[in-house]
């Protein structure tokens, strides 16, 4: 379904210079979305400015050994202090024992915070990812997704058993 309403969904992204959002830049074009670059934002960030929505992409590579003291944390608690709702994509091809100590690092140290991981491990899936969240997060989207949710809700309360079980309990 996702895929479906993606292709007929465009968006204008604002993409930082860095060469790390070469390719998904390309992918996004490929898929007629409006491209602005910017040497304003964080490096290897994403920013969808209809759905307020902004990403971070990050590889296990830019983590050291001692994951206590990375710069990539400061650079992540800087994305967080501009971007109210933000995501970090942590890229890799395969999710080995470090990979998974590294996603669990991230989110112990932002945890309460307003930071959601995805782990991904392509391009396609970076953008995949990005476009599904910043579409279901877009106004239009959320209101639309708000109708069909108490239309819903509305329909398992006409048809549920133990709602009719308690009108009929009501009546006596």
């Amino acid at each position: 379904m996702a895929s479906n309403t993606s292709n007929s969904w465009k968006t204008t992204v604002i993409i930082s210079t860095s060469p790390q959002c070469d390719e998904p830049s390309q992918m996004l074009l490929a898929q007629q979305h409006r491209i602005r670059r910017s040497d304003s934002i964080l490096p290897s960030s994403f920013v969808f400015p209809t759905s307020g929505t902004a990403f971070l992409l990050v590889t296990p590579e830019e983590f050291p050994a001692k994951l206590k003291n990375a710069e990539v944390f400061e650079r992540v608690e800087k994305f967080m202090q501009v971007h109210r709702n933000s995501f970090l994509l942590l890229q890799a091809p395969v999710y080995g024992k470090r990979e998974w100590e590294i996603l669990s690092s991230v989110q112990n140290r932002f945890l309460g915070c307003n930071l959601r991981v995805l782990p991904v491990h392509n391009t396609s899936d970076v953008v995949k990812g990005m476009l599904v969240i910043a579409e279901a997060t877009s106004k239009p989207r959320v209101e639309n997704l708000r109708d069909q949710m108490v239309l819903a809700c509305a329909h398992i309360i006409d048809h549920s058993p133990v709602w009719q079980m308690l009108k009929e309990m009501q009546l006596r």
